[in-house]
Parts: structure tokens; C-alpha cells; sequence
């Protein structure tokens, strides 16, 4: 089974460092550790991860059965600002956004 979430306004880079924590684990042992990982980015993992639990729980697989088979956070759309500099020049500040996958099988 499988969660997305799309535009999650983190950079990839940071959210990468909690998804690397939990890949290939069991999906009840990945959201146990991450109720522990102080970032920013653990909540809203766990939250994909308990998705993907509940939507193979629908289709009627166990949920003690359940591995994280793939993790993966890619890059999303980047919003440009800027920021007023010296002699009336400026520069450029990239807001990263984040698409977080996860995708469960059964052992």
C-alpha cells in the first residue's frame, strides 16, 4: 500500500535525514522511533506512515505484518522570494517544499 504527501514546506534535505531513520523498518517500529526524533519533519512522516498502515489495513492485510519497503522524499516546487540587499540590488531566497512517499508490502 501506499501514502503520499504532496508540498510539505520543508527542504528535501532536511526531511531526508528522518526518512533515512526509519527505512526498512516495521511500520509500528518506524512510528515508535519516530515519536522520539526531535525534527521538525517527524511528525508529518509518522503521519504518512499511518496512512499507508491504514490503507493496507482496508484492503485486509495485518498490521503487525507491515514493512516499510520504499521511503522516499523528493524535490517539490520551489517558491522564489527576495531580499532587498546593498545599493539596491537583491537577492534570492528558494522556499523548498517536499513530496514524501511511503510504500508498505507484508513480511
Amino acid at each position: 500500500m501506499k501514502a503520499v504527501l504532496k508540498d510539505y514546506r520543508q527542504s528535501p534535505r532536511k526531511v531526508r535525514l528522518v526518512v533515512d531513520l526509519v527505512r526498512g523498518m516495521s511500520a509500528e517500529e518506524a512510528l515508535n522511533t519516530l515519536k522520539f526524533v526531535d525534527k521538525r519533519a517527524a511528525d508529518p512522516v509518522a503521519k504518512v506512515i499511518k496512512s499507508a498502515v491504514a490503507n493496507a489495513v482496508e484492503t485486509g492485510k495485518q498490521r503487525e505484518n507491515l514493512v516499510i519497503s520504499r521511503i522516499v522524499v523528493d524535490k517539490g516546487t520551489v517558491l522564489k522570494r527576495f531580499m532587498p540587499r546593498a545599493r539596491g540590488s537583491a537577492s534570492r531566497i528558494n522556499k523548498r517544499n517536499s513530496h514524501i512517499t511511503v510504500e508498505l508490502k507484508s513480511k
